[in-house]
């Protein structure tokens, strides 16, 4: 039996749920009447981790923006993780929003979580790695506590507990 346990505190996106999300707002345009003629359209760019909506109008970009965002939450993507950009114009009425997804701690978020957990007194340790934090504890018990301490701190950034040992 381990004398030590230990899980990570990330701040991923899932891509694929992403994808899902886009193609259920695609879905979702071409079936609006009020999106008629709008030629509204949702990419996913999975490289570079962005997600493109251009139409022609701000009122239609903005429409499914929500949209989008919408299908994020049903699908267990929080808001948080999406980055909106400005509203830029492409050409004539053309419209384009750009929404990036933020995959990983910054280094003054971890430095966030890291002080909250030295704040609450529980008997735990926490180290930045990379863009994660690792919390290692002598008690399952404390590093429960742990979680739910930071799933209740409601911080600016999204978090995801892994690699549970």
């Amino acid at each position: 039996m381990a004398s030590t346990f230990s899980f990570d505190i990330v701040s991923e996106v899932d891509i694929q749920e992403v994808d899902n999300a886009v193609n259920q707002t695609k879905r979702e345009l071409d079936q609006r009447y009020d999106f008629r003629g709008s030629n509204a359209d949702v990419t996913l760019d999975k490289a570079n981790k962005k997600v493109f909506i251009k139409a022609d109008g701000e009122h239609f970009v903005t429409a499914a923006q929500e949209a989008f965002h919408a299908k994020c939450v049903k699908r267990g993507i929080s808001i948080l993780a999406l980055e909106d950009g400005g509203i830029e114009n492409t050409g004539g009425k053309t419209v384009r929003l750009t929404i990036t997804m933020k995959n990983g701690l910054q280094k003054e978020d971890a430095k966030k979580i890291t002080t909250l957990i030295r704040d609450s007194k529980i008997k735990v340790t926490s180290q930045i790695q990379d863009e994660q934090v690792r919390v290692t504890g002598k008690s399952k018990d404390e590093l429960q506590e742990i979680m739910n301490l930071v799933r209740n701190a409601n911080l600016p950034f999204p978090t995801q507990f892994t690699n549970f040992k």
